[in-house]
Formats: C-alpha cells, sequence, structure tokens
C-alpha cells in the first residue's frame, strides 16, 4: 500500500522542467581518461513544500569523452534551481541526467551536501557509467 499525504504530485513536473541549457567543447584529449571535478559552494534551491530555500553545495566528478561541460552555461543551469522547489534526491538525479545528456561523458557522478535542517544534514549522490 502506497500513502498517501501531503507531497503528492510536488514533484511530478520535474523531469518535464524546461531548465537553461548545458553547452559543451571538444575534448582535445578525448583518446584519455581523465577526471574533472567540479564544485559549486552557493548552490540553492526550494524546498518545495515550504518555498524556503535550500543552500548546498554540489559536487561533479566526471571523466569526459568526446565533450567537456562549460563551465558558464553550467552555472546559469545550477543558478536557475533558485527558482524551484524540489527535492534534494531529484536534484541530484535531474542534473546527472541532464550532465550526461549534455556532454556523454564516461563517467560521472554528482553529489550535493546541504547545509543542515532541523539538525539534519542531508547528502545525496548518483553515479553513471557508460
Amino acid at each position: 500500500m502506497v500513502k498517501q499525504g501531503a507531497y503528492e504530485n510536488l514533484q511530478s513536473h520535474i523531469r518535464a522542467l524546461e531548465l537553461p541549457r548545458i553547452e559543451v567543447f571538444e575534448n582535445i584529449y578525448a583518446d584519455r581518461d581523465y577526471n574533472v571535478h567540479l564544485r559549486f559552494p552557493e548552490f540553492t534551491a526550494l524546498c518545495p513544500k515550504t518555498g524556503l530555500p535550500d543552500f548546498g553545495v554540489v559536487e561533479i566528478e566526471y571523466v569526459p569523452d568526446k565533450y567537456c561541460l562549460e563551465l558558464k552555461s553550467l552555472k546559469e543551469y545550477l543558478h536557475a534551481y533558485r527558482q524551484i522547489g524540489i527535492f534534494h534526491e531529484n536534484v541530484v538525479n535531474r542534473i546527472l541526467d541532464d550532465i550526461v545528456l549534455a556532454a556523454d561523458m564516461r563517467r560521472a557522478e554528482v553529489k550535493v551536501t546541504y547545509n543542515p535542517r532541523g539538525g539534519i544534514t542531508t547528502t545525496v549522490s548518483r553515479s553513471y557509467e557508460r
């Protein structure tokens, strides 16, 4: 039995949500495996229940293939979350889906660590490997 509650349908739109496009550039070292680690210490999204801001640190680590993520467009993409009510788990899944779609990397991991709220620190991560 699925428990119905106050969170029902608060996130049903997230997969279809239009966000800024993440641009890429050609990886001239595509013949090599190397790690790119990105850290965005000022990530903000809204709690879908209260509308209050959730602050966190987004970390993206990936091994590029033919393309690398372009940082200015990635920053604009991440800033778009400031106006979105979204659960922590959905942030990580959506970001990983979008960066893999944009750059088709060999491997990637997205981890978001949120500042404590109500005495709880939340860290959510997800990995992808082609």
